[in-house]
């Protein structure tokens, strides 16, 4: 089964101009050197004008300056990114975690489950909780007691809601995440560990996702939150009492320390590590692999770290700056000499 819209279709979903023939349709999106008739593309990269009169596309989706570059048909679009975004989701037809109950599901029989709801395989609803309608929720997926799970949401295979987490609508969850774990919160009594149970939950926004085997700890006191419309990659750790502000995204191996604040539209890089009990402001964007040790009040792009370079070259980098506490003394010594 496919989705096929005809460019009429496609110049009101994307609010573009299109120059060609409204009665053509599409039902795939492709790569501009990949695409044949049948197919919708975009040009958002410069580098690729020279492929526009190459196309083969049934129509290309440009900015008003590539127009006449191209032969055919042509949407001309503020944001061509954003066009394709927006176009690939209407051609789509997702998959879900899960199509009507499965036998072996265990659905607790006090929890409340809304219409059109599926359970995977082997999945768990414990008691108290609650499911939206239109919910899915994979093989083996867990949602523990008091859970809240908005319409619509998506728990793919092997995903873990924990007690008293509440999800809002039209959430994603891939496998393997789990959301509500403890927080890493110890007392130390002369060598001896002493937990702090962690009373707090995790409350998510509306539209949230959350890719696989990331972990979202709950709050120690008060809760862990993640606002409407974060995107948070695979393989993070967000620690309790961290709160992620709205419109959000992270990428994929980044580590926030506990009650650390994230504003709004932050973009932060793929391995980035944000220590604990931070402010950063509305707007920041954090390069990959960088360390944030500061609260950032100010909105920029930070970085840190030393990007790759050949061997030999840091090998010479790493030989100077371990000398470099010995050139300071020695430049101590000649400012000495030289001074009156």
């Amino acid at each position: 089964m496919t989705t096929t819209l005809t460019l009429k279709q496609l110049e009101q979903l994307t609010g573009g101009t299109l120059h060609g023939d409204a009665e053509v349709s599409v039902s795939s999106v492709a790569a501009m050197d990949k695409a044949q008739p049948g197919q919708v593309t975009f040009m958002s990269n410069p580098r690729y004008k020279k492929q526009l009169s190459e196309c083969q596309a049934s129509v290309v989706m440009v900015k008003q300056s590539e127009l006449d570059l191209c032969n055919g048909n042509v949407l001309v679009v503020a944001d061509p990114y954003v066009a394709f975004a927006k176009v690939a989701q209407a051609l789509d037809i997702p998959e879900l975690p899960a199509v009507g109950i499965a036998t072996s599901a265990h659905i607790a029989s006090d929890a409340i489950v809304g219409e059109n709801v599926s359970v995977g395989p082997n999945a768990t609803i414990e008691s108290g909780a609650v499911i939206g309608d239109g919910a899915s929720i994979g093989a083996g997926a867990y949602v523990g007691r008091n859970a809240k799970v908005g319409a619509q949401t998506l728990l793919w295979a092997n995903s873990t809601l924990y007690h008293h987490v509440e999800v809002g609508e039209k959430c994603v969850f891939h496998s393997g995440c789990v959301i509500g774990a403890d927080g890493f919160g110890y007392a130390n009594e002369r060598g001896e560990w002493i937990k702090i149970p962690q009373t707090g939950t995790v409350v998510i926004g509306d539209r949230v996702e959350i890719g696989a085997s990331t972990t979202v700890d709950r709050g120690a006191l008060e809760d862990t939150i993640i606002e409407s419309n974060v995107i948070l990659d695979n393989q993070l750790q967000i620690g309790h009492n961290v709160h992620i502000g709205y419109g959000s995204c992270i990428a994929g191996g980044t580590v926030v320390g506990g009650s650390t604040h994230i504003g709004k539209y932050c973009i932060i890089g793929g391995g980035a590590a944000i220590s604990g009990h931070l402010e950063i402001t509305d707007g920041t964007m954090i390069s990959g692999r960088a360390m944030i040790l500061k609260s950032i009040t100010e909105k920029g792009v930070y970085s840190s770290g030393m990007p790759a370079q050949p061997n030999r070259e840091w090998r010479k980098s790493v030989a100077r700056l371990n000398r470099l506490e010995d050139i300071l003394h020695r430049l101590n010594q000649l400012e000495k000499k030289v001074t009156p």
